[in-house]
């Protein structure tokens, strides 16, 4: 099975919280609502710079992913 890179996530019991699962080294989920992230990984020291500036594209990326799939379900 191939897993994309970001899958949109939704829970009943968190609101208008919007989830986007990012599947791929360093894995997360992100709420865009509050751009908060929870990290699948565990992080060492050596790896906190490369993470602040993959956080940062992450972030883009996901928001990106996201606002094309809703720019999908519009057009129908």
């Amino acid at each position: 099975m191939t897993i994309p890179k970001f899958l949109i996530g939704d829970h009943s019991e968190h609101g208008d919280a919007i989830f986007v699962i990012h599947t791929e080294f360093p894995r997360f989920i992100i709420d865009l609502t509050k751009d908060e992230i929870e990290w699948f990984e565990e992080f060492d020291s050596q790896d906190q710079a490369e993470l602040a500036s993959e956080t940062e594209n992450a972030i883009k990326e996901a928001t990106a992913f996201y606002d094309a799939e809703i720019a999908k379900y519009e057009q129908e």
